[in-house]
């Protein structure tokens, strides 16, 4: 059979199976956010995920009010977080979820990568919304690997700002991750339901990395609603996997290697500017 790939060109690595949990907001449990996890692994595992995202906050709920910050966050060298690490041990997937991360004194809106309970990372949020106050933000941009597919990590609003993205795809990173959390007033949910990919879509135009986001659903009262969106798109900006707003589920993807010239150079280069739309 003749190939597909021009001559003097090959895929370099394998495919990575990366999936996307949109969820119900979880606040003040961390129990009940572990066995949500667990319940995602158990359906990801089976269909071959090396890596599995949780939204924004997830580990404790996004709340930025002082007394929930102050009461929940978490060191991660804690005995406390390692107990909770260690009954996520025996899960095959790469796990990136957000969390309220406690350090030196100081609060974060975090993403951690645990790898079979195990911290591998963490990426501090370093675009803060005005609400955030209780916050410190970060100024760091790690790069992570799953199976030799490099990775970083945006949070949310994060995405709003083409350096962000930037700063991750210049470390030749081929996925940006977004953890999110859209449970907004509903009028301001409403306007910004579509938008999100967006923005997003800036983003992987800008880079040409692929770009997987999760987010949380349903509703908080009668005064908050959240749409998501969960989905994966490739670097055409296309929405190739999404899971339907106002639904909890999961999107699962395989990010196929890379195509490159004699398989020796990877991707990157710079990016332009951006603003500052809101949310998202």
């Amino acid at each position: 059979m003749r190939s597909s790939v021009p001559r003097g060109r090959g895929t370099c690595g394998r495919q990575v199976r990366i999936g996307a949990c949109q969820t119900p907001e979880i606040t003040g449990d961390v129990d009940a956010a572990v066995a949500c996890i667990r319940g995602f692994c158990e359906r990801a595992e089976p269909e071959g995920a090396d890596l599995l995202l949780f939204p924004e906050c997830f580990l404790q709920g996004y709340l930025v009010t002082e007394a929930h910050v102050r009461r929940h966050a978490l060191d991660l060298g804690s005995a406390q977080f390692r107990s909770v690490a260690a009954r996520l041990a025996d899960i095959a997937p790469v796990l990136v979820t957000g969390m309220i991360e406690r350090s030196g004194g100081r609060v974060y809106n975090s993403a951690v990568v645990l790898e079979h309970g195990q911290v591998a990372g963490v990426y501090r949020k370093t675009h803060l919304m005005p609400g955030e106050t209780a916050f410190t933000k970060g100024d760091e941009y790690p790069v992570f690997e799953v199976k030799g597919l490099r990775y970083g990590i945006n949070i949310c609003c994060d995405t709003q700002f083409a350096s962000a993205a930037g700063r991750i795809a210049g470390q030749r990173a081929r996925v940006l991750l977004v953890p999110a959390q859209n449970m907004m007033k509903r009028k301001a949910a409403e306007e910004w339901k579509h938008r999100h990919n967006r923005i997003r879509a800036a983003r992987v135009r800008e880079t040409g990395m692929w770009l997987v986001s999760a987010d949380v659903t349903g509703e908080r009262g009668h005064s908050h609603v959240g749409y998501g969106p969960t989905s994966v798109m490739n670097p055409s900006a296309d929405v190739v996997a999404q899971v339907p707003l106002m639904e909890t589920g999961m999107v699962s993807y395989s990010i196929p290697p890379p195509v490159m010239h004699h398989c020796w150079q990877a991707g990157g280069g710079d990016v332009g500017g951006g603003q500052q739309a809101g949310r998202g």
